[in-house]
């Protein structure tokens, strides 16, 4: 099986150069293979690298600041703190161990960032990436899921649940009409904090979850880490699954570990969450193009 969402830095931690050596990256598929998966997917946070910045530097002083609450400077400080890394490094780390023979594909996890996808979407286009997640971590300017921030957390209290939701759907939705990435990480985000609205409200924003994502042709991941959360669930819910399932959206499977701490996470339980749902193959990808694997097919 796969893990396609993988990254090589603790998220609090800033990027350094040691993390890339190739026998970090061999330590992830050593330990992948222990549970199973023969192949992994490198994507780590575009807003690691200083490329990021450069684009999107800024886009934060172009939200309405809700309530004076400090949200832009948090997320000036946010990417003084994480964008440090050099892309280039990254791509040619991966490719190094592509070489050596790794069961790695090369990718990155791209936040939605309004208005500058078709920026990130060219400079990305000129690297030989094999896959792109799209994840939304951002309502406006406010980190949602940066739960050990208490200014980030207590908004959760400032603003009507339902209304959160509607807006996270929306960003996913606008996200994926971009067209500018593969697989949609954590697709039910939102709920990471395990603030829920009355189900009417959450089925309202599976469905357009759903629809966007097969109106995109983009495959949505099967996560372990929510369960790891407040929400103490996958991601996605097994109604949002069955959704993508009866409109066949593909899946790939999920730990975002950040270290080797989770990496290949429960995968075997993803699996099987797949084929409960009905999914008989598992997406995977080969230079953004998309191979469709049977479930008890092994990778090539």
């Amino acid at each position: 099986m796969i893990d396609y969402h993988v990254h090589l830095w603790p998220h609090s931690e800033r990027a350094d150069g040691r993390e890339l050596a190739l026998d970090r990256i061999t330590r992830y598929t050593e330990l992948a293979a222990r549970s199973g998966v023969r192949e992994i997917a490198l994507t780590e946070h575009f807003f690691r690298f200083v490329q990021a910045r450069a684009l999107v530097e800024g886009w934060w002083d172009h939200v309405p600041e809700p309530g004076g609450r400090p949200f832009r400077a948090q997320a000036r400080a946010y990417f003084d703190h994480h964008a440090t890394q050099d892309l280039d490094r990254f791509v040619n780390a991966a490719l190094e161990a592509k070489t050596a023979g790794l069961p790695v594909v090369i990718g990155l996890e791209v936040d939605y960032y309004p208005g500058r996808m078709d920026e990130v979407s060219a400079l990305l286009a000129g690297y030989p990436f094999d896959v792109l997640l799209g994840s939304v971590h951002w309502i406006g300017n406010w980190m949602f899921d940066d739960l050990s921030n208490a200014v980030q957390v207590g908004e959760w209290d400032r603003r009507p649940v339902a209304d959160s939701w509607r807006a996270y759907t929306e960003a996913l939705e606008e996200l994926a009409g971009t067209a500018s990435c593969d697989v949609l990480a954590h697709p039910d985000l939102v709920k990471v904090a395990a603030r829920i609205p009355d189900r009417g409200v959450v089925h309202e924003c599976e469905v357009r979850i759903a629809e966007a994502a097969a109106a995109s042709g983009m495959a949505a991941e099967i996560s372990s880490a929510g369960a790891t959360k407040p929400c103490r669930e996958d991601y996605p819910s097994p109604s949002l699954l069955s959704l993508f399932a009866s409109r066949r959206v593909p899946v790939t499977f999920a730990s975002d570990t950040h270290g080797t701490s989770r990496v290949a996470d429960r995968n075997a339980e993803l699996v099987r969450a797949a084929t409960d749902a009905g999914y008989t193959a598992v997406r995977r990808f080969r230079g953004r193009r998309p191979v469709d694997t049977e479930l008890a097919g092994v990778p090539e």
